[in-house]
């Protein structure tokens, strides 16, 4: 018997939901009962975050929706939001992006944008590291 990853369960709770009626079938009927069900039987309740967080970046693609994590010192002005998010609509083609700000007092100034798996950094601490091996090099 093959092995179901969490993308792959993840991916049928999808299409399952699609089949269902959309959206909605999360909030009402009995087909989160039915999920919930089966994860029990499979023993995959253990898992249930894991296949959350991927049946979340499923319906980010098919919603062509972009969640980006930015850090910084403070928290980001509205205007700096609002060009961050053209920014990366512009640079990912998506036509939403929802920012998820986290304060890390470790960074000095700046902040750093992660996008799955890409990480932009423009922090301070970043640059003052670079400058530092760049004189330590010579």
């Amino acid at each position: 018997m093959a092995k179901l990853s969490n993308n792959d369960i993840a991916q049928a709770i999808y299409l399952a939901s699609k089949e269902e009626g959309g959206r909605d079938v999360f909030l009402g009927s009995g087909f989160l009962k039915n999920v919930v069900d089966f994860l029990h039987k499979k023993r995959l309740l253990s898992k249930a975050s894991d296949i959350m967080l991927a049946l979340e970046k499923i319906i980010n693609k098919e919603k062509n929706r972009l969640v980006v994590k930015v850090s910084s010192v403070l928290k980001l002005e509205n205007t700096l939001k609002r060009e961050l998010e053209q920014f990366l609509k512009k640079k990912y083609g998506s036509e939403e992006v929802e920012l998820v700000e986290v304060i890390d007092s470790r960074l000095v100034g700046g902040f750093k944008i992660e996008v799955g798996d890409e990480m932009i950094d423009f922090s301070i601490k970043n640059k003052m590291e670079r400058l530092q091996a760049h004189l330590i090099k010579d």
